[in-house]
């Protein structure tokens, strides 16, 4: 059974649940701070930050926010989690293919992440190393990747640069 999920931007009445969703699918804190913290930060982009939900009910949320590879302006796709009860259902791919579309709508170029190798590629993502981009710190070569949204404009290389939130 095929189960069918409704997403959307985050509305401000999303906050908690959208914490709850981070809190119960990570075992420590730390996503649910770093959401509340880029909320705050001017990598926030708004209507990146998309949930689906089920019964009216927040399920998952995916959160695109401002990086740089060197100068160049990409975003970062972190963090992404579902309910412990909803995982494997489609929820996570319902609140990422949003995002992506959303940034898409934007004309964002590029979309980065830092995940599972055997996951984010049925979005399109591949090593961000075969365009030249590197992440700031050690990884392994096949977790750190890029999916270029446009198609006609150049994917830039060089280091990628976050926003604050996430080495606080």
């Amino acid at each position: 059974m095929t189960i069918s999920w409704t997403t959307r931007p985050e509305e401000p009445h999303d906050v908690p649940a959208i914490r709850a969703v981070n809190l119960a699918a990570f075992p420590t804190s730390l996503e649910a701070d770093l959401v509340d913290a880029l909320r705050k930060d001017p990598a926030w982009m708004p209507g990146l930050s998309l949930v689906a939900e089920r019964d009216g009910a927040v399920t998952a949320h995916a959160l695109l926010t401002r990086c740089h590879v060197d100068s160049a302006p990409a975003l970062a796709l972190a963090p992404c989690a579902v309910l412990p009860a909803f995982q494997r259902q489609g929820a996570g791919t319902a609140a990422i293919n949003a995002a992506l579309a959303a940034a898409r709508s934007l004309g964002e170029p590029l979309v980065l992440v830092l995940g599972h190798p055997r996951y984010y590629p049925r979005f399109g993502f591949v090593r961000a190393s075969s365009y030249g981009i590197r992440a700031p710190f050690d990884v392994p070569d096949e977790a750190m990747m890029a999916l270029p949204l446009d198609p006609s404009r150049p994917v830039p290389a060089g280091t990628i640069t976050y926003a604050p939130p996430f080495s606080a």
